[in-house]
């Protein structure tokens, strides 16, 4: 993973054990996109998904925000997880850092320096190029 970028197991351990509510950016409703597959699995796990994409309405029965800046001021957002190309993903760590997001996570085959660069600037723990489903799973000592 060229770029790839995580704190310690211990710190991911606890970003994922504190988290609550993840909002998902580029959440697709079909249910074939990896985007699907992953908020699918988070949501049976316990999490909150909150999708983030002005292409959608609803996805796995949470109603859909065009921005993360839509989401309602009284939703926690404590991680932010990107399905979208890196180059898109600076004002996406703009918008986490307005909303209070603890954590900027961008997924497999995402890493933009400049994100970092603004999440860690606001005060976020980021996660570059890496699943968050194959992350928990491995934490978790699951399949």
């Amino acid at each position: 993973m060229n770029g790839a970028y995580a704190p310690s197991d211990a710190e991911l351990r606890s970003i994922l054990g504190e988290a609550r509510t993840i909002a998902v950016v580029g959440l697709s409703s079909k249910p074939h996109r990896d985007s699907y597959q992953v908020a699918s699995y988070l949501q049976r796990k316990g999490y909150r998904i909150i999708p983030v994409n002005p292409n959608e309405s609803e996805v796995l029965g949470e109603r859909a925000y065009p921005s993360l800046l839509d989401v309602p001021a009284d939703v926690r957002v404590d991680v932010v997880d990107v399905f979208r190309r890196a180059e898109e993903t600076p004002p996406i760590a703009e918008q986490a850092v307005r909303v209070g997001a603890r954590v900027l996570w961008l997924q497999d085959a995402i890493v933009n320096e400049e994100a970092r660069r603004i999440a860690e600037a606001g005060g976020l723990a980021v996660v570059m190029g890496v699943c968050i489903r194959r992350t928990r799973r491995r934490l978790e000592g699951e399949d």
